[in-house]
């Protein structure tokens, strides 16, 4: 039972009656006027705290039996009230360390009906949490006290990569091989043949099938010329090396380096599972960690999830020219490989160039470096500060050797993308699409 704001104004309310009364009776008198009013007021909060404790609302927690990070992920309360009106004040004890949207809620539920209640949970980092239970204030009918109280709801959660972004990419995905954004069976674009049709104005003339022609016009007399509709390839191969070495571990906007770069993986494995490639992943520091073999099929999407949430970057440096070589070693046959990393500066990427260097031209390699945005923020503020100076040039220092060593992998075949880490997945899949739609693999 806790006294609520009423109840300390009734007290306050006493003292000023018992100041009145001493003016015209003995202090006695007033004292003892002033001591009966309290009890009166105090026994009223009591016999208001057993009211509420015997019409207490009924609370349920809903949230997703997955959460994502980086995201906010809605929870949702469920309040019904008994056959009086209920004031109340809930108070969900999330995991320690998310961010939280609402931490008290308050609401008024009308008698006999149901009120759901929402807020947003943010994790910054996966693994496995532990929910605490539900702290209720619910206020009497005389508004004289709180009832305080929990609800036993203590349960265990997990965090996993970006699942709410997976789910919006093969919507996406979904509408453009269904024809609802015409993005897909251009003409001249892949090598697969996927019908034909009558010619239209502007068709390539290459694409005429002559001999489909002319077998049509001796069946039907004079008709139009018949052009090959072509596809991207089907059924190629796409590794994707994730590195978790110390470089990944640095944060940037709120999560590591390695949780962007995970999101970015699994996007490009949806995206590439779902044009009909096979998707392999590894994971790799010094050594290679976690080699998950290269498959097709949406039910291998499910497994890399699985199999790659549980790990986390670690301060070890990564070994390039390792994990190349255990690729080439696994996979014989001509394959899009994607490295996902960071960059330094044109020194700590030797190693980096050397690698990928291997690769080419047996191999198309590909390399993804997630650049902390603030860096670019840094390079762009112009300052009068000392300070602040150092660091612009600083910063502007670090995106020049980047450059360098973007055009030295360049030079030597490597495919480069170098974006926000915040905004690598959606350039990575864009990018990945218009691999497959030019047949660059």
């Amino acid at each position: 039972m806790i006294p609520a704001k009423r109840v300390y104004l009734l007290l306050l309310l006493g003292i000023a009656i018992a100041l009145i009364l001493s003016l015209f009776f003995s202090i006695t008198i007033s004292i003892a006027v002033t001591l009966l009013f309290d009890v009166v007021v105090l026994g009223l909060m009591v016999v208001d705290n057993w009211q509420v404790r015997r019409c207490r609302v009924q609370v349920t927690r809903e949230l997703p039996s997955r959460l994502s990070i980086g995201r906010d992920n809605v929870v949702v309360l469920k309040v019904h009230a008994g056959n009086t009106n209920a004031v109340m004040q809930i108070r969900d004890y999330y995991p320690a360390g998310f961010g939280v949207s609402t931490p008290i809620l308050r609401a008024t539920v009308s008698p006999t009906s149901t009120q759901e209640l929402s807020y947003t949970v943010h994790p910054t980092q996966r693994g496995e949490f532990a929910w605490g239970n539900i702290q209720v204030r619910q206020l009497g009918s005389w508004g004289l006290a709180w009832d305080d109280w929990q609800i036993p709801q203590s349960l265990r959660v997990k965090v996993y990569p970006d699942l709410l972004g997976l789910r919006s990419l093969s919507i996406r995905l979904t509408l453009q091989s269904s024809g609802a954004i015409r993005q897909s069976r251009q003409l001249g674009i892949g090598t697969e043949f996927a019908e034909l049709r009558n010619y239209r104005t502007g068709d390539d003339l290459r694409l005429i099938d002559w001999k489909a022609t002319a077998r049509r016009v001796g069946s039907y007399g004079n008709t139009p010329p018949l052009v090959r509709v072509l596809e991207p390839e089907q059924e190629q191969t796409l590794l994707i090396l994730l590195d978790r070495g110390r470089l990944m571990t640095s944060r940037v906007q709120g999560l590591q380096r390695f949780d962007w770069g995970l999101n970015a993986t699994l996007s490009l494995a949806l995206a590439a599972l779902h044009r009909g490639d096979r998707v392999g992943v590894g994971v790799f520091d010094h050594l290679m960690h976690t080699w998950i073999p290269p498959e097709r099929g949406q039910h291998h999407l499910h497994q890399l999830i699985e199999r790659l949430t549980p790990i986390q970057p670690v301060l070890l440096e990564s070994d390039y020219l390792g994990a190349v070589t255990s690729v080439v070693q696994r996979q014989t046959r001509r394959a899009l490989v994607v490295l996902i990393t960071d960059l330094v500066d044109v020194t700590a990427s030797t190693e980096l160039l050397a690698a990928l260097s291997r690769l080419a031209p047996r191999y198309l390699p590909f390399c993804v470096t997630l650049r902390d945005p603030q860096v670019d923020q840094l390079a762009d503020t112009f300052t009068a500060d000392v300070t602040e100076a150092y660091s612009r040039a600083v910063a502007l220092d670090l995106l020049a050797q980047r450059q360098v060593a973007f055009a030295q992998l360049k030079q030597k075949g490597v495919l480069v993308l170098d974006a926000p880490a915040n905004y690598i997945t959606d350039e990575l899949v864009e990018r990945y699409l218009q691999l497959k739609a030019h047949n660059q693999l």
